[in-house]
């Protein structure tokens, strides 16, 4: 698959993160990358500092981003509808840590 239809489906996936979700993402970008190299199989990273981590002094920074792994994702899935899910899926889990959340919670709250 082109990187050009893989991140079509990644915006197919953005349309579908749920509306309290997607009003908190004003200053969250999400990139398209093809691994991480510290981690190569993870499908996405949070870069950033969570909500519930930031202090009075927070400000003058750059956006937060979700690093979106296409190599890893394209590995997994066997078709675009699939894609799109595990994208929506590994987006939410992301904003997750966004909002504070620890993986355990994400798991419990069926986004893990």
């Amino acid at each position: 698959m082109t990187l050009a239809r893989f991140e079509e489906l990644v915006s197919q996936a953005l349309d579908q993160v749920p509306a309290e979700f997607a009003a908190a993402m004003d200053n969250v970008v999400v990139l398209v990358e093809e691994h991480n190299d510290e981690a190569p199989d993870i499908l996405g990273l949070y870069h950033g500092i969570a909500l519930t981590e930031r202090t009075s002094d927070y400000g003058g920074v750059l956006p937060d981003r979700i690093s979106i792994y296409r190599g890893p994702l394209l590995a997994m899935c066997e078709d675009e509808d699939e894609v799109v899910e595990e994208v929506l899926i590994t987006v939410v889990h992301e904003l997750g840590h966004h909002f504070g959340l620890d993986d355990e919670r994400l798991h419990e709250l069926g986004w893990g």
